[in-house]
């Protein structure tokens, strides 16, 4: 029998605020999260890309020094979003053993790794943190948020690149209809705003380079788009059964109704110019959801400006709804946010 899954709390920690509200708040009033980078670094390296849409708030001006200095970046924002959606949940009352994780990155902890090359290069091998491996791998936000939750069902995590938190939202969904956990906090983090990824994503020429204006860098399916735009931050979400959220009288936001994931194979960074994982994504999300086609009112893109990715994601999205593509109110939010690559689809 399927169950029926719902959202009972959320949080965000992004370019646009240090809260769900608050990111919601400046979304509507038409603010942009994307600013200059005022770093040394940037033109220390000489970067080709000098803007990026950094977090409103640093996770460090948030959480308590002690529990900041043994996390990654990454895993900050994750415990700051995780933290938020909790208790705007109501910080339900449940067994340890019956609260799981399912929380995703693209890359990890980028910062923690190549900080402690410098120290290894610079002051040898007794200054490396002996925290460094902990807190660079890309499971540590999930395990943060577990420990600091005491969520004992289960905290796996899936590095799927710009789908990562996408993807765990519709595990989560799985391990519900499985019967793992009754409550699970779901999301997605990233913090990968170096001088290495900067460079790295410009020389792969997927980066907009509208350095003079970043607040309108990232157009998603606009003629003139010329690439992404990075950010950062992470988003969260607690999910549950809706008989257990009913039965504590839980505040129910929505129910997710299907998911779907799939895999093109087509290009190591490319998407399948004719839509092909992403139609059959979709697919079985509305297989799942019991639903047609022609009931879908709203999408929200991934659209992440890049002059391939928007069109032929457009192609996936008419190979499901036909003409109907031409009709549906579709929004690309990362316009106002930036790419938070594997904390993106959460957000």
């Amino acid at each position: 029998m399927t169950k029926k899954i719902v959202v009972t709390g959320i949080g965000a920690s992004s370019p646009l605020g240090g809260t769900a509200a608050e990111s919601w708040k400046n979304l509507l009033a038409g603010e942009s999260g994307i600013h200059a980078l005022d770093y040394e670094w940037v033109e220390k390296y000489e970067l080709p890309v000098t803007f990026a849409g950094q977090a409103r708030v640093k996770p460090d001006e948030v959480l308590e020094r002690p529990v900041a200095k043994r996390l990654d970046p990454s895993s900050q924002f994750a415990l700051v979003a995780a933290t938020e959606a909790f208790a705007d949940a109501g910080s339900p009352e449940i067994a340890s053993e019956r609260l799981g994780v399912d929380w995703d990155t693209g890359i990890g902890g980028v910062w923690s790794l190549l900080d402690a090359w410098d120290t290894l290069r610079e002051t040898g091998p007794r200054r490396v943190m002996p925290l460094t491996v902990p807190m660079l791998m890309p499971n540590a936000p999930a395990a943060a948020v577990s420990m600091h939750f005491e969520a004992r069902a289960y905290a796996p995590t899936a590095a799927s690149a710009c789908a990562s938190s996408t993807e765990s939202i519709v595990n989560a969904y799985e391990h519900l209809q499985l019967g793992l956990a009754d409550v699970v906090i779901a999301g997605g983090s990233e913090a990968a705003i170096h001088p290495i990824t900067i460079a790295a994503f410009a020389s792969m020429q997927a980066r907009s380079r509208r350095n003079d204006s970043p607040e309108t860098a990232s157009r998603p399916y606009n003629v003139d788009r010329d690439g992404f735009v990075m950010g950062e931050g992470a988003a969260a979400l607690v999910l549950e059964t809706e008989e257990h959220a009913l039965a504590r009288g839980a505040r129910i936001y929505a129910e997710i109704a299907g998911g779907g994931v799939t895999a093109d194979s087509y290009h190591i960074t490319a998407n399948d110019p004719e839509g092909r994982g992403a139609i059959r994504a979709m697919e079985l999300a509305l297989s799942k959801a019991g639903a047609a086609p022609d009931e879908v009112t709203h999408v929200n893109a991934h659209a992440t400006s890049t002059p391939v990715g928007d069109i032929n994601e457009y192609v996936a999205l008419a190979g499901v709804f036909g003409e109907r593509a031409k009709q549906i109110p579709v929004s690309a939010t990362k316009a106002a946010t930036g790419h938070l690559l594997g904390g993106t689809g959460a957000l």
